[in-house]
């Protein structure tokens, strides 16, 4: 339990797991927090939690559960000049075995910490409170202590079709495997056409038409068991990239999926098919990160920035989607610049890629990833700096660099001293 600050602008390392299926009353005790509490209720990490608000305060709180079972999790707002101690006392005889409580408290509030700590609350957030304040409380709840969500989902997808978004999306998943050592699995979701496969040079039996064609919810043994081990930290849930059956689908139909796979892997980056369903605009919503890759025309621009703009409104509370720019530099085709793709979009990209038709089509005809192909071209690097972008991590090379160096430079120092006494 921890006393919060509130937040300001998201990063990739503020990472905040969803929340299971839970129950959730706040009782607030002014307008503004219960605003921010019901706006809260609408973030996506909460799309699974059933959170109610009302005012009122502790007292409120009291009186409601005199009559009625609590829940899961009861979110309390202090009162200035109200013995909150006491309020928690009376609350402690109606509350039932197991549900949490998180209080949002000031900096005025007289109730000694450690008071509130033996009288069970879970948590303690310092207002004034923002919307992230209050999902990061509840949904850590559970995070920390049980097998829940907790792999990080990262969406990579196409402006346009034919644009390079699964090489872009194949690449990343690879080099934060490899580079910064997360184990990872790349799930590839164009059922009919993905080429995950044959990128990584694998043709596995099993993959994700298995597991969203099955009739029961898929477990982590089951999920395990349609994997594809590409390298010590990498695995692929493949497409069967077949015509023998229509691939439709409703909005939730990969949720289960998603959800088993976050309770064991670190990094899930799902290669999502240019196409405008309910099921794809879910998937991007409900990613923790998101990746748009494009190309410098203009049909890649306008698409571009629609889909930044509906994600932005879809996301309050996530840092801004992020996009590259692939194929830049293509002989003879009219380019828009750079800068002026910046500008309408409104926002500058983290990565461009410059066209190399040689170094990809070595790579996609071998079953290989660049690295492979040319371990020092700046693609690779330029692949490097978009996995530590959107995983918020270093490579392991330079974690392991940055850990030994201060014993470096005092063995060296040693050196130093040593040489000049014999000198």
């Amino acid at each position: 339990m921890t006393a919060q600050p509130h937040d300001e602008q998201p990063h990739a390392n503020d990472y905040i797991a969803p929340a299971p299926r839970i129950s959730v009353q706040a009782f607030c005790a002014s307008v503004a927090t219960a605003t921010t509490a019901r706006a809260a209720a609408e973030d996506r990490r909460l799309a699974k939690a059933h959170l109610t608000v009302h005012m009122g305060g502790i007292a409120a709180a009291v009186d409601t559960y005199h009559k009625a079972p609590t829940p899961n999790v009861i979110v309390l707002e202090t009162e200035p000049d109200k013995d909150f101690l006491a309020g928690l006392d009376d609350l402690a005889g109606v509350c039932d075995p197991g549900t949490r409580v998180v209080v949002l408290g000031n900096a005025s509030d007289v109730a000694p910490y450690r008071e509130l700590v033996r009288r069970g609350v879970n948590d303690y957030v310092i207002g004034p409170v923002q919307v992230l304040d209050i999902v990061r409380s509840i949904c850590s709840l559970f995070s920390a202590s049980e097998a829940v969500s907790v792999g990080r989902l990262i969406a990579v997808a196409g402006a346009k079709g034919g644009v390079g978004a699964s090489t872009v999306a194949h690449n990343v998943a690879w080099t934060i495997a490899r580079d910064i050592g997360l184990d990872s699995v790349v799930v590839d979701l164009d059922l009919a056409f993905g080429t995950a496969g044959l990128d990584y040079n694998q043709d596995p039996t099993l993959g994700i038409a298995n597991a969203v064609f099955s009739p029961e919810r898929p477990d982590t043994a089951y999920m395990e068991r349609l994997l594809s081990k590409c390298g010590d930290h990498l695995s692929l849930l493949a497409a069967p990239a077949t015509l023998d059956q229509v691939y439709d689908f409703g909005a939730d139909a990969f949720d289960a999926i998603f959800d088993t796979m976050r309770m064991t892997t670190s990094c899930i980056v799902l290669d999502v098919p240019h196409q405008w369903t309910a099921w794809t605009k879910r998937v991007l919503v409900g990613a923790d990160d998101i990746l748009i890759v494009a190309e410098p025309d203009l049909a890649n621009m306008r698409n571009a920035k629609n889909m930044m703009n509906l994600l932005k409104a879809s996301r309050p509370n996530d840092r801004p989607p992020l996009y590259c720019l692939n194929q830049v530099g293509m002989p003879k085709r009219p380019e828009i610049e750079v800068k002026d793709f910046a500008k309408t979009i409104e926002s500058q990209p983290i990565a461009t890629i410059p066209f190399d038709c040689r170094l990809f089509g070595e790579a996609a005809n071998n079953g290989q990833m660049i690295a492979e192909v040319s371990a020092r071209h700046r693609t690779t690097k330029t692949f490097l700096q978009i996995a530590q972008r959107l995983t918020g991590r270093p490579d392991l090379a330079e974690a392991r660099e940055s850990f030994l160096s201060p014993i470096l430079k005092k063995l060296q120092g040693r050196r130093d001293d040593g040489r000049r006494a014999a000198g």
